[in-house]
C-alpha cells in the first residue's frame, strides 16, 4: 500500500510572506488552501468545520504534553474533513455560510481528487515543529529580513501583546529564552517589542528540526527556482502550468490592471493578505517608514 502523501504547512511570524508563498504552492492544483485555522480572530479563525479545538491564545503553542484536543482535530482538518454541523452550531451569518459552502465544497472536492491540504498559518509558527513531527507536515517556514518585518508591522499598526506567549507555560517550559520579553511588557517601544519578537521566533526555529528555513527576501528576489525548491520539498510536481501561474502571479505591478484582477486566487471569503504582484519590486520599498537609526537599531537588536 502506498504512503499517503503528507500534508503542508507554511508557516513564519506574519507580514513575512506566507499567504503569497502558500499561494504559489496551491497554484499547481494539488492543495487545498486552508487560511489560518490557528488565528484566534473570527474570520479566519474559529471556524470548527476546518478545525474543531478551541483556540485561546495567538501563537498558540501545541506539543504532546496538550496533544490531546489538537491531535485529532489536526488530524481531521488535513485529512480534509469538515465539520458542516459542528460549523453550523457555532456560525450562521450569512458570511459564515458562504464561507462553510466555500470551504465545505472545497474539503469534499479535495478529498475526492486526491489532494492534500495545504495549511498556512502564521500563528503556528511556535508549533511547527510539532506539525512536522506528529502530523508528517512537509514544513516551509518564511523568515523575513528583521529590518523589513519591522517596517511592515510599523505601517500596519501593530504590535506584540507578549502576554499571549508569556501566559502558555509549555512554550515558555520548552522556550525559557523567552522570559527575556517580559522586560517589555506594557512597553510602548513597538520597534523594541516587534525586534525581540522577531529574534525570539528566529531562535527557536533555527534549532526546530524537520522544517524547511526560507528567506522570504531570496524567493522574491528569484521567484522560480526558489518556488521550484519549495515544490520539491512539498513533493509537488513541478508543471508547466504551475510554473505558468507563477510567472504571471509574480511579475505584476500594485495598481496594474493585471494586478487588481482575481487570478487564480480566492477574494473575499478568503481573507488573506495574497495580493498578485512583482515580488522585486516590494523589496526595493520594504524599508519604507524607518529612519537611518531605526534601522541600525533594529539590526543591532535582533543580532
Amino acid at each position: 500500500m502506498s504512503e499517503e502523501p503528507p500534508p503542508v504547512l507554511v508557516t513564519g511570524l506574519p507580514r513575512s510572506g506566507t499567504s503569497w508563498t502558500g499561494r504559489m504552492l496551491a497554484a499547481g492544483g494539488d492543495l487545498v488552501y486552508v487560511n489560518e485555522p490557528l488565528n484566534p480572530e473570527h474570520p479566519p479563525g474559529r471556524c470548527p468545520g476546518v478545525l474543531k479545538a478551541p483556540v485561546t491564545h495567538r501563537f498558540q503553542y501545541i506539543c504532546d504534553d496538550n496533544a490531546a484536543s489538537w491531535l485529532p482535530a489536526f488530524r481531521d482538518t488535513v485529512a480534509l474533513r469538515y465539520r458542516w454541523l459542528a460549523e453550523l452550531r457555532a456560525n450562521r451569518s450569512p458570511y459564515d455560510l458562504a464561507r462553510l459552502l466555500r470551504y465545505g465544497t472545497a474539503f469534499a472536492f479535495g478529498r475526492l481528487a486526491g489532494r492534500r491540504a495545504l495549511l498556512d498559518d502564521p500563528f503556528a509558527v511556535l508549533s511547527a515543529g510539532w506539525f512536522a513531527a506528529r502530523l508528517g507536515c512537509r514544513v516551509i517556514a518564511l523568515v523575513r529580513d528583521p529590518v523589513s518585518f519591522v517596517a511592515s508591522w510599523r505601517r500596519l499598526g501593530w504590535t506584540v501583546y507578549f502576554h499571549e506567549l508569556l501566559e502558555q507555560p509549555l512554550l515558555v517550559r520548552d522556550h525559557p529564552e523567552l522570559l527575556e520579553l517580559r522586560a517589555l511588557v506594557g512597553s510602548q517601544d513597538h520597534v523594541a517589542k516587534t525586534a525581540a519578537l522577531w529574534r525570539a521566533t528566529h531562535t527557536i526555529l533555527a534549532r526546530t528540526p524537520g522544517i524547511l528555513l526560507t528567506s522570504y527576501e531570496s524567493l522574491a528576489a528569484d521567484p522560480l527556482p526558489g518556488f521550484q525548491r519549495l515544490y520539491a520539498h512539498a513533493g509537488l510536481p513541478w508543471t508547466p502550468a504551475a510554473e505558468g501561474r507563477i510567472t504571471r502571479a509574480c511579475t505584476d505591478r500594485p495598481g496594474s490592471a493585471r494586478a487588481t484582477g482575481a487570478g487564480f486566487t480566492w477574494s473575499g471569503l478568503s481573507r488573506t493578505a495574497y495580493r498578485r504582484m512583482d515580488p522585486r519590486h516590494a523589496l526595493s520599498h520594504a524599508t519604507r517608514g524607518l529612519t537611518p537609526d531605526e534601522i541600525t537599531r533594529i539590526r543591532t537588536l535582533t543580532t
